[in-house]
């Protein structure tokens, strides 16, 4: 192993020295890296203007949680239920669903120590679960998971609360009770307790967790009077109704079990055409596990376009932080020269990228739009966020193509748009592979 010798280091120095050098120093170390080398080519070049185009109710805002699969899912939702209702806008409660996916995931954290109660904490599986029992992060199954069993209410139901909007201290609360619980079920079994004395007292673990998730979410509400006036200024009631009511009168009709998780995982041992899940990743203990179908990136432009142009968003997951302005609003490539600037060429291609942790699946947002020309070929998107309307175009982005050939890893679309060899391959009765919890595809949208 050899050192950087003082000779290299004089070397480096002397290369470095030069007016052009000079220049970018400056603008970098007064501005940033990024706003030194934003293209403003790029930024006229890109424009809020869409030749499918669905308008929707007022922008959510998940504030400082990382809920945003939530708020996407319920975005989803909210969009049918404000043409039903003939309504402005409606927004659905995500500290309901919430409270109950933090609820579920503690138990199926505790269930996967159970599960490998004979492993040491130095194995890779107990290690993964260890390092983070439960976070923010989510999938559409595991949405669909949750209103199944409880439900789903409006917001005026269950509102936001310090702690469902500003998640750090409940999940580091219950991130240290859960390593606690976890050493003290595998004592118990280390001191010869049965599996049936560990599980009972995992129950008695989890009635805790239910108080501490009431004191910071507020308890979840059993009946509530859900009350709407719409456009024609008519004033309507429905009283005294459970979350479940809710979801079976306003919710249930949308089908939606018939809408899957698409993805584009380019990497040579992801054949396209086949049906993945990932091990250890989820919430309800007895609900669907997560199931990606993985196809090529045009059939995911296509699906996608398919479903807007009927009048229906898309659910989608991407990795957000990369080549995009959160103040601009601006998903692009071309959005910044920062090659130029740190002299590198770029030599990692989508498939490279996953394979090498330089990216990931991490946040969910949904499609509301997109322009196309004559042949149906995309040039840019339209994105609802859950970052209130002050960042992008009043809360509105805008992601170009080409970003989402790079960048976009999954759409949830309705089977009907698969065709016959993807809907049979999504429909095997196995997997083709279980990825490991700690694959790039594995990563949760927050």
């Amino acid at each position: 192993m050899k050192n950087i010798s003082k000779e290299k280091l004089k070397k480096y120095e002397k290369d470095f020295i030069n007016s052009e050098n000079k220049v970018i120093t400056n603008a970098v170390t007064k501005n940033g890296f990024f706003k030194s080398c934003e293209n403003y080519e790029e930024i006229r070049n890109t424009r809020y203007e869409f030749s499918i185009n669905l308008n929707q109710g007022e922008i959510t805002n998940q504030q400082h949680s990382g809920r945003c699969w939530i708020f996407a899912s319920t975005n989803f939702i909210r969009y049918f239920l404000i043409k039903k209702l003939n309504i402005n806008t409606i927004e659905l409660s995500q500290n309901y669903i919430a409270f109950y996916d933090k609820l579920e995931k503690c138990n199926y954290f505790l269930n996967n120590i159970i599960a490998t109660i004979e492993k040491p904490t130095t194995d890779r599986y107990v290690t993964f679960f260890l390092d983070s029992p439960i976070n923010d992060g989510g999938q559409w199954d595991m949405f669909l998971n949750i209103i199944k069993k409880y439900g789903i209410v409006p917001k005026s139901a269950m509102p936001e609360t310090y702690n469902s909007s500003n998640t750090t201290e409940i999940n580091k609360i219950l991130n240290r009770l859960l390593r606690m619980f976890a050493y003290e079920l595998k004592n118990d079994f280390k001191n010869g307790k049965s599996l049936d004395d560990i599980e009972n007292r995992k129950l008695d673990m989890m009635e805790k967790i239910y108080a501490i998730l009431c004191t910071a979410f507020g308890k979840p509400v059993d009946k509530f009077d859900f009350e709407f006036t719409n456009k024609n200024n008519e004033f309507h009631r429905d009283v005294n109704i459970t979350p479940m009511d809710f979801y079976e009168k306003y919710i249930k009709d949308l089908n939606l079990e018939d809408y899957i998780s698409v993805i584009n995982a380019p990497n040579e041992d992801r054949p396209f055409f086949k049906k993945y899940t990932v091990k250890y990743i989820g919430n309800v203990a007895d609900g669907n596990g997560i199931s990606y179908l993985n196809l090529p990136i045009k059939r995911l432009k296509e699906m996608a376009i398919a479903q807007l142009a009927e009048g229906v968003p898309v659910f989608f997951g991407s990795d957000v932080g990369q080549e995009s302005s959160r103040d601009l609003g601006i998903l692009s490539p071309k959005l910044y020269n920062i090659n130029d600037i740190i002299n590198v060429k770029e030599t990692m291609d989508k498939a490279t990228r996953l394979e090498y942790r330089e990216s990931a699946m991490t946040h969910a947002m949904l499609f509301l739009g997109v322009n196309i020309d004559d042949n149906w070929n995309a040039s840019r998107w339209k994105i609802e966020n859950s970052w209130g309307s002050t960042p992008g175009n009043k809360g509105i982005f805008v992601l170009t193509d080409d970003w989402f050939d790079s960048y976009v890893y999954q759409v949830v679309v309705n089977k009907k748009h698969l065709k016959p060899e993807e809907l049979e391959a999504y429909n095997e009765s196995k997997y083709y592979m279980e990825l490991e919890p700690w694959d790039p595809m594995g990563t949760l949208a927050d």
